[in-house]
């Protein structure tokens, strides 16, 4: 493309530079005349910061754009808006380093959020959740990551945050796609990455957000009276699944268990499930008990009284799961104990696991707490043999 005379300046002193420096010393021509593709491309490009790879260019537009990128980067070369670095390879020039010129104009002309309006909107945005973050460890980490980040990439991420903790605040439970018509206004609008982002910082079951309309898996002779009908549990082979709305129908129960069995691992659960007397029920323990489960199990059980064996892994967490289950049956008030979880059951594990440094620290926090005489004793000996296990080896 013909355009204005440009600028060279060479990088190296060699006698035969390998390194040069290109750009047009004129005013940036107006970017209201450019091609649709052209403006959709650069909109991209200018959200990267501004100053990039060429190679981060070319891949942000992809293959199928990669002519359109280069015509577009010659005529911002020719028309003020890019200062391009430039190698010489296999007796050419190629560009290498692409610096987009008058930003702000470019911003402006492009609809663009200004950089300066940017910065603060996220300086607003961050007091915010530093205040929400004030008592919360796993917040305050979040934000030191936040601040490592671009900053409109981390604008878009604290934004989700706030939308999690205004979602728990008004009592919220749903899906995913729940989640994300509430902070989104679209069911598809985060994207895979940010659910990422997400997941790694958050445990989203605790937040009451699921992949799915989460289960409640259950086998137990009961006869469930909803507000809608009955629901005979009796009938069923091996165990039934039960939504948090069906269970929060139950307006009453005839049952016959006298003993409620709650197991942490699937296997576990489906194992003792199916060969279970007929005067016990088995409820699948998710891990750590999401907010759905835990006012599931208390409607449930409110309505069905009976005291609970609580099985979970011989480890560090399994512990913590076991004394939090514990805690909420004193809430529920009905008796509870660790069942199936003493050192005889790790001990007599085929396969067994060292305790990692995590595992150890966990540990000498939990036994810094009132724990009931079984789980202490399965504590003192994971820390005295350096082992853990998993029960679906025994249960």
């Amino acid at each position: 493309m013909i355009g204005n005379a440009l600028k060279v300046e060479y990088l190296d002193k060699l006698r035969l530079p390998k390194k040069r420096r290109r750009y047009a010393d004129v005013a940036p021509v107006s970017l209201g005349t450019i091609p649709t593709d052209w403006r959709e491309l650069l909109v991209q490009w200018q959200r990267l910061g501004g100053n990039s790879r060429w190679e981060t260019l070319i891949k942000k537009a992809g293959l199928a754009q990669k002519t359109t990128a280069e015509t577009l980067l010659d005529w911002l070369l020719n028309n003020g808006w890019a200062v391009v670095d430039e190698a010489r390879k296999h007796g050419g020039w190629w560009p290498c380093h692409v610096e987009l010129r008058g930003q702000k104009a470019m911003r402006q002309q492009l609809g663009l959020p200004d950089v300066d309006d940017i910065a603060i909107q996220w300086q607003s945005l961050r007091a915010a959740l530093q205040a929400e973050a004030e008592n919360n460890a796993s917040l305050l980490a979040m934000l030191s990551a936040l601040d490592a980040m671009p900053t409109s990439r981390a604008i878009n991420r604290a934004t989700l945050v706030k939308s999690l903790l205004t979602w728990v605040k008004n009592e919220r439970v749903g899906t995913c796609r729940d989640f994300s018509l509430f902070a989104r206004t679209s069911t598809k609008e985060i994207s895979t990455t940010e659910w990422a982002w997400l997941g790694a910082n958050f445990d989203l079951a605790e937040f009451n957000i699921e992949q799915h309309t989460p289960l409640l898996l259950i086998s137990a002779n009961l006869l469930l009276h909803t507000s809608i009908g009955e629901i005979n549990l009796a009938t069923m082979p091996d165990f039934a699944a039960l939504t948090p709305a069906t269970v929060k129908s139950i307006q009453s129960i005839k049952s016959t268990v006298t003993d409620w069995i709650l197991i942490e691992n699937r296997t576990s659960f489906e194992r003792v499930a199916r060969n279970r007397h007929n005067n016990e029920g088995v409820i699948w323990l998710p891990g750590y008990p999401p907010n759905w489960w835990k006012e599931s199990v208390n409607h449930l059980i409110k309505y069905a009284p009976a005291p609970a064996k609580v099985a979970c892994d011989p480890d560090p967490a399994g512990i913590a799961i076991a004394l939090s289950i514990i805690d909420l049956c004193k809430v529920i008030g009905v008796d509870s104990i660790a069942w199936k979880m003493s050192p005889h059951e790790l001990e007599n594990l085929v396969h067994k696991k060292s305790l990692s440094e995590f595992d150890q620290q966990q540990l000498a926090g939990l036994l810094k707490q009132d724990l009931p005489l079984e789980l202490k004793t399965l504590a003192v000996y994971m820390l005295e043999n350096q082992q853990k296990g998993e029960q679906e080896g025994y249960l």
